[in-house]
């Protein structure tokens, strides 16, 4: 597929796309239904069903039982972690090898023309952006995942709040898988103005901003406090009747 059709690259090999990104149907006034008709699908494919479908699998096939989290204990967390950056090791490192080591899309639809390897800086740790933001990932960001999975974990293995039986209430909790991204968007987009705020930038979010040419191992690479704010949304789930299926969702 040649980006040039959907986009231009200026001189130093910067891509920009020849629309801008639109606002979705759902959001838009005065309605437009169907344009909004047109878009479901969108909503769902690929990425949210993608989402949806490791959520299920996460939770049938590879969590510990519910049970055992009704006590502290020390080797289920670390058996949690484990699975955890296993997981995020797999997902990520393979777009990053594919990506970014063998290049085997080249620079289509690649924003920044430029590779994160080629440019050293002293404001990542060791002076490479893919050994800080792998190490960020790694000490940081999985270690609050693995702490924020292992509370909302307990907190349902002690029946707070109750889990609502799936088939007791099968339109509630339909209605709530549907509104899933809309509550992380939302609950993204308010930490994320809040961040932007010049006093918590420079605090905390300038460290996500580091990347400026991202890769893969990015996205998680933050200060402990962006994280923990980040990945928090899923305490929605403890907040609202819900499940754990759709925390991890």
């Amino acid at each position: 597929m040649d980006d040039l059709a959907f986009g231009s690259r200026n001189k130093r090999g910067d891509w920009m796309p020849n629309e801008p990104a639109s606002t979705a149907p759902l959001f838009v006034f005065p309605p437009k239904p169907l344009a909004l008709l047109k878009w479901i699908p969108s909503y769902f494919f690929p990425f949210n069903l993608l989402f949806a479908a490791s959520a299920y699998v996460w939770w049938v096939y590879l969590l510990p039982d519910l049970s055992r989290f009704q006590n502290f204990d020390l080797f289920l967390a670390i058996q949690l972690f484990v699975l955890n950056t296993c997981a995020l090791m797999i997902f990520y490192g393979l777009f990053e090898i594919r990506l970014y080591v063998l290049r085997a899309q080249g620079q289509r639809f690649k924003f920044n023309g430029r590779w994160p390897s080629d440019n050293k800086s002293d404001v990542f740790w060791f002076k490479s952006q893919l050994i800080d933001n792998v190490l960020r990932t790694l000490l940081i960001a999985m270690p609050l995942w693995t702490f924020i999975e292992y509370v909302i974990l307990s907190f349902y293995a002690h029946q707070v709040p109750s889990l609502p039986a799936l088939v007791d209430h099968p339109l509630y909790f339909a209605a709530l898988a549907l509104i899933v991204p809309v509550i992380h968007e939302t609950h993204f987009y308010l930490i994320h103005r809040a961040l932007h705020w010049r006093p918590l930038y420079r605090l905390f979010h300038s460290v996500h901003h580091n990347s400026v040419n991202p890769s893969p191992f990015s996205s998680l690479s933050m200060h402990p406090v962006e994280v923990f704010l980040y990945l928090g949304v899923a305490f929605w789930h403890v907040i609202i009747p819900s499940h754990p299926l759709l925390a991890l969702y």
